[in-house]
């Protein structure tokens, strides 16, 4: 009776260090999101899921074209994922077809050819926030319309897409 206590015993607390660990990692250092909308098509479907880490912002700041996941700056409750296009301190403007940062054209290859969408600014990103677009950039409630994403609201950086299977692949 005492070997299967014992056994029991064993297998309920493995059952709580596993446990344990994935509330630890979901919560510091991996989660994953499901994309909700298709703003950010081609590179990410509506449907799709991706593993954001949570970790890699600690280590270095947030740089243009990584894929973010945030709190929606209108509704915390939300999360958004979108591209980080302009930095604190630099001015932003979308004109005929093309980005351009401080003046000079950004070139965007992951944009599919002949995309389109309307001219926007210039404007001046503040310190400490960051300046938001969506790939799908002529369906994409981005910061063109909620404005700036102060950094604080950032969650973390997509690295995987890992469904659908067919599609799995590392973001970059």
């Amino acid at each position: 009776m005492a070997k299967r206590l014992s056994f029991f015993g064993d297998i309920l607390e493995s059952l709580v260090i596993a446990v344990i660990l994935a509330v630890l990692i979901r919560t510091f250092i991996f989660q994953p999101f499901y994309i909700p909308s298709g703003s950010m098509v081609p590179t990410l479907y509506e449907g799709d899921r991706i593993i954001v880490s949570k970790l890699s912002y600690r280590f270095h700041p947030p740089q243009r074209g990584d894929i973010v996941v945030f709190r929606f700056p209108l509704d915390q409750k939300k999360t958004y994922v979108k591209r980080l296009i302009g930095l604190s301190g630099e001015t932003v403007q979308l004109k005929d077809g093309r980005l351009y940062i401080n003046g000079r054209e950004v070139p965007e290859p992951y944009l599919p050819p002949n995309t389109y969408f309307a001219d926007f600014g210039p404007v001046k990103v503040p310190e400490g926030s960051y300046f938001m677009l969506g790939d799908n950039r002529m369906n994409s409630e981005d910061s063109r319309i909620w404005g700036f994403l102060d950094r604080r609201l950032i969650v973390g950086k997509a690295v995987l897409l890992y469904w659908p299977p067919n599609r799995a692949k590392i973001i970059r």
